[in-house]
């Protein structure tokens, strides 16, 4: 995330807060991050700089004009004008991490060879948030590699009691270990 990010991400979420749409403009801005991403175009065109700005503004109120909140336009608007189109998305990851921050909610991943069933996502959820004290955000990833266990990502930390990573651990100890 690049410090450009950041700071037009806090401005926006400062702006959001104060109105009290932080909650809506998340949803619009995750749905811009999405977008973005599934149409890696779209930021080529906002980023060109062969077609002149009010053309690239334009073309964001074609596009989003009606669909998402003014201050989202503007915001998008803006980073178009100074150049920063392409940093759109890293603004969005920042103002969903900021949204998190204010409303004490941890976004975590569980990575399993099969699915959670819903009993135990409520009690991996239960326990996060005893030991946390914040409200969890899981999000189960399926990864048939891990054989079998759970690998948890959060808040910048790793706790893994997958399979993999035992047998991985103990391959380890068995060619270091000298005889």
């Amino acid at each position: 995330m690049t410090r450009v990010s950041l700071v037009y991400a806090q401005a926006l979420f400062s702006l959001a807060q104060d109105e009290g749409l932080d909650e809506r403009i998340l949803n619009e801005m995750n749905v811009i991050s999405d977008t973005a991403g599934q149409e890696p175009g779209f930021l080529r065109v906002l980023a060109a700089p062969n077609i002149a700005k009010e053309e690239r503004c334009r073309v964001l109120d074609t596009v989003f004009a009606g669909r998402v909140h003014p201050y989202v336009l503007n915001f998008m608007k803006l980073m178009t004008e100074k150049g920063y189109a392409r940093a759109i998305p890293d603004a969005a990851k920042a103002y969903r991490e900021l949204f998190h921050e204010a409303h004490g909610i941890l976004p975590v991943r569980a990575v399993t060879a099969t699915s959670l069933t819903q009993s135990q996502r409520a009690r991996l959820t239960a326990k996060l948030e005893s030991l946390t004290g914040k409200r969890i955000l899981l999000d189960n990833v399926i990864d048939p590699s891990c054989l079998g266990g759970m690998r948890i990502d959060y808040d910048g930390k790793r706790v893994d009691d997958t399979v993999r990573h035992r047998l991985d651990s103990v391959r380890s100890l068995l060619i270091n270990t000298a005889l």
